[in-house]
């Protein structure tokens, strides 16, 4: 399987004796405008008109791999994770609702409360995130857990395993939980899940509902129609109420491609079979990656924006690629 992930940028240092907070470091990233979608200069693709994408690069040594991400309510500060165990947090800018690049920017491992880094133990397949309003939470591949990182600063937070049961377990190794979403009001479920796919079921993308994060525990299940060999990379709630899912299908014949469809919330329920609708479909002649990150966001103007991040695999055949989309009325 093509080993996919998402996001935006990364650095690396280690110093494991010394404090999250102390691991912390500033990494510099080169953005090169992408001024056309595809080779006929479209900007229309299905319901969305494309704002602006960027291909991101850094002398970094360990940049790339970026495989989840969330922005804030303003569509500016990014925070974002690796699928080699690392945040990556930033000021995305942007010049009348084109992206521009990428400031500020910090890297740090993810840690756990025994102040080791979660790679160091075999937990460094990130792969999902999700803001609480509290801290940040977590999926993890591979060992198909999820983790809890309290305070304003994921960056220098020391996380605790929050779930790990057998339905994640039962999943694939590399096909396990790809998106997370904590619903407002804690409904259909305070906490949302999706894995990239079904390792018995080919023909879904299967979906797990939480209850509170406090005492969390497997309430429901639900099942999206998987089309075409697409699997689930990330999910994102936005503004307006409704589920965002990105996918992403990758084959040698027909190379990369990707999909966004919408979902009504509440149709996320126990028992639920959703097949949602498809917002856009882009495939190898358009300016994308593996894409695999997600965030649903609005502007002052009230227009929802979808910015999407690419993970490369840390491969030199492949570009971390952040694109901007606006949802067309």
């Amino acid at each position: 399987m093509f080993d996919v992930k998402s996001l935006i940028l990364v650095g690396f240092i280690s110093v494991s004796a010394v404090t999250a907070a102390a691991q912390t470091a500033p990494i510099t990233v080169r953005a090169t405008p992408i001024e056309h979608f595809d080779a006929s200069g479209r900007t229309r693709i299905g319901a969305l008109e494309f704002r602006g994408g960027l291909v991101l690069a850094s002398p970094e040594a360990h940049f790339g791999g970026l495989s989840g991400m969330a922005l804030d309510a303003t569509g500016e500060k990014l925070i974002a994770l690796t699928d080699k165990g690392y945040w990556l947090s930033a000021t995305l800018t942007s010049e009348e609702g084109r992206p521009t690049g990428l400031a500020d920017v910090r890297m740090a491992p993810l840690m756990a409360a025994n102040g080791r880094e979660l790679a160091e133990q075999g937990l460094g397949d990130s792969e999902s995130l999700a803001l609480t309003g509290q801290g940040v939470v977590v999926g993890i591949e591979r060992r198909h857990e999820i983790w809890s990182f309290p305070g304003p600063d994921p960056l220098a937070a020391k996380g605790k395993q929050l779930i790990s049961f057998k339905g994640i377990a039962e999943l694939g190794s590399n096909e396990g939980i790809e998106a997370l979403a904590i619903p407002p009001e804690g409904k259909p479920a305070a906490l949302i899940a999706i894995a990239e796919q079904d390792p018995k079921d080919p023909t879904i993308l299967p979906g797990f509902l939480f209850s509170p994060l406090d005492k969390p525990r497997l309430v429901g299940r639900f099942a999206i129609e998987r089309i075409d060999e697409f699997s689930a990379t990330d999910l994102s709630l936005g503004p307006d109420g409704k589920a965002y899912l990105l996918e992403r299908r990758y084959d040698p014949l027909r190379g990369v491609a990707m999909r966004i469809r919408r979902f009504e919330l509440a149709q996320l329920v126990d028992g639920a079979r959703l097949s949602g609708e498809v917002l856009m479909e882009a495939h190898r002649a358009a300016a994308i990656d593996n894409m695999e990150a997600l965030a649903v966001t609005r502007n002052a103007a009230g227009t929802i924006l979808l910015t999407v991040l690419s993970d490369d695999n840390f491969s030199p055949l492949q570009k971390t690629v952040l694109l901007r989309f606006a949802l067309v009325p």
